[in-house]
């Protein structure tokens, strides 16, 4: 695997990084892996939550609907992007039963997320959203739970990103305790983006 780093905050832009990758079908191009994403948290070589099924072998193809929040995969069903197969993704534990893993990171402070790609869509952007103080844990992850508007977008304009992207910005103000930062890819020439979630404790 080849490792692309990928940087999310609320202005800016730059590339940088490098490149993973990864085994999958010929749909499958994407996901972040800092903070760590669920599906890569679950990947084979290198992953760090065992028994995920299918998305150990594929963490890059979290393939869905675009157009969120408006559209796009169905409540409770946003981390695997609509697909049964991945539903491991969705669930407020591991398969283990345990909490998810966090990433640390600081409310109101530059960060640094990284995405990795195995092909390099035409891209219509990128953006970020984060769950709301005080949303509910509990269960699979729904629109009530996240702020809809983005603290983050990066508009590509159809371009194809470089093997290695990165954005660099500020995360949200107000923030504490665990919360997932979800990023979503959006494809210019398809009707479909590419969905990844990542938890992290402020």
């Amino acid at each position: 695997m080849r490792k692309a780093k990928f940087y999310a905050a609320a202005l800016g832009l730059a590339t940088a990084g490098t490149f993973v990758l990864s085994t999958g079908g010929a749909s499958a191009h994407g996901y972040t892996d800092q903070p760590l994403s669920r599906q890569k948290m679950c990947a084979a070589n290198g992953g760090t939550v065992a028994n995920c099924g299918d998305i150990q072998w594929e963490p890059q193809s979290v393939e869905g609907p675009k157009g969120f929040p408006a559209a796009g995969p169905a409540d409770g069903r946003i981390c695997s992007a609509n697909h049964t197969n991945f539903s491991q993704l969705d669930q407020p534990k591991t398969p283990a039963g345990t909490a998810w893993p966090t990433t640390k990171v600081t409310s109101g402070q530059s960060y640094s997320f990284r995405w990795q790609f195995t092909a390099m869509h035409a891209t219509t952007d990128f953006k970020y959203f984060i769950t709301k103080t005080g949303w509910n844990q509990n269960h699979a992850l729904t629109r009530a739970d996240l702020e809809t508007t983005p603290f983050l977008t990066v508009p590509y304009n159809g371009q194809r990103p470089p093997s290695t992207f990165s954005h660099t910005g500020t995360l949200p103000t107000g923030k504490s305790g665990h919360h997932i930062i979800l990023g979503v890819w959006t494809i210019a020439d398809t009707a479909n983006a590419f969905y990844s979630c990542a938890d992290v404790m402020f």
